[in-house]
């Protein structure tokens, strides 16, 4: 498994969920995961019912068998004045230009030099060792932005180093895509069993692949349970309006008289099995598109009352049974 696992998927499908989710998974059995966020929406706070997170790496959770879920909202500025601290020992300039509003001017003209920072201090989370040489995070995992940007984010680094052909930015964008363009990180996209996502995850996953960039998994979120079988489906198809009044009927439902209670249920009762005809019919054939794109697979249930902190728990075991930890 990947050290770093990037997380992205289109709007709305729950990558933010999937990648907590997928943080605590790994978290078992004692293992440590640091979680971090580069969009500034504070969404892993709000899963896991704490306060806002600031700009440092906070423990949060504990996941089954003792293992630690930490985790770290990045902001840019503060990354910045990290990456002048670090290759420049600017010290207390440093703090003055953030105060002078340099930082944040720096951050505006130079859009890509904000995901360099981002993208660098994940990495740097990935590379850090302890006094005793050991990793100091089992895994890192990143809730990244949307399919639709992921690849310019991760590949930003690259178009950095071409630009600066020497010095500290030059190594320091080099050290960073030897990280993302290695067996060492993996991309994974989060859809729906809808059109739309489903194209946007295999549009992303080409240019993942066109970039060189290593994709990992596709995971579909917010799976339906499936009520009818293709026996059931064939018969809601195929059953008369008549046989269905009478089984209402035999189950106490009303009598089967035309006007009855039994009567008036059949053409609601048919609608509704049609609809979901009509929307397994979709999913079965977005399915089917997923499987063509030749990546593995998996799927977490809807939950039935909604997210919260122990549903999160719930698709980490369900992410574990699948074999993502």
């Amino acid at each position: 498994m990947s050290r770093l696992q990037v997380v992205s998927g289109k709007g709305g499908t729950g990558k933010t969920t999937v990648a907590a989710a997928l943080a605590l998974a790994l978290a078992t059995e004692g293992k440590r995961t640091l979680l971090v966020e580069v969009e500034g929406r504070q969404g892993i706070a709000q899963l896991f019912e704490t306060e806002a997170l600031p700009y440092e790496e906070r423990k949060i959770a504990v996941a089954p068998g003792g293992g630690e879920v930490y985790a770290l909202a990045i902001d840019p500025e503060l990354a910045l004045l990290d990456y002048l601290q670090m290759f420049y020992k600017l010290g207390g300039a440093g703090r003055a230009l953030k105060k002078l509003g340099a930082i944040d001017f720096a951050t505006t003209i130079a859009p890509g030099l904000r995901d360099v920072l981002l993208t660098g201090k994940a990495c740097e989370a990935v590379r850090r060792k302890d006094r005793s040489g050991r990793f100091a995070y089992d895994y890192v995992v990143m809730d990244a932005p949307p399919t639709g940007r992921v690849t310019r984010f991760l590949n930003v680094n690259d178009e950095v180093a071409g630009l600066a052909k020497i010095g500290p930015i030059h190594n320091q964008a080099q050290a960073v895509m030897r990280v993302l363009k290695s067996p060492e990180t993996a991309v994974h996209l989060v859809t729906l069993l809808e059109e739309m996502p489903v194209q946007e995850t295999a549009d992303g996953i080409a240019e993942l692949r066109a970039a060189r960039l290593p994709v990992g998994r596709v995971i579909v979120n917010m799976v339906r349970p499936q009520v009818l079988d293709a026996a059931d489906l064939e018969l809601v198809r195929t059953v008369e309006r008549s046989s269905v009044a009478q089984a209402l009927s035999a189950a106490g439902l009303g009598g089967a008289r035309r006007g009855g209670n039994a009567e008036k249920l059949v053409d609601p009762l048919l609608e509704q099995a049609a609809e979901y005809t009509e929307r397994y019919t979709l999913e079965q054939e977005q399915r089917a598109v997923l499987t063509e794109l030749g990546l593995p697979l998996h799927e977490l249930p809807r939950l039935a009352e909604g997210m919260d902190l122990a549903g999160l728990y719930e698709l980490a075991t369900e992410l574990r049974k699948q074999g993502l930890s």
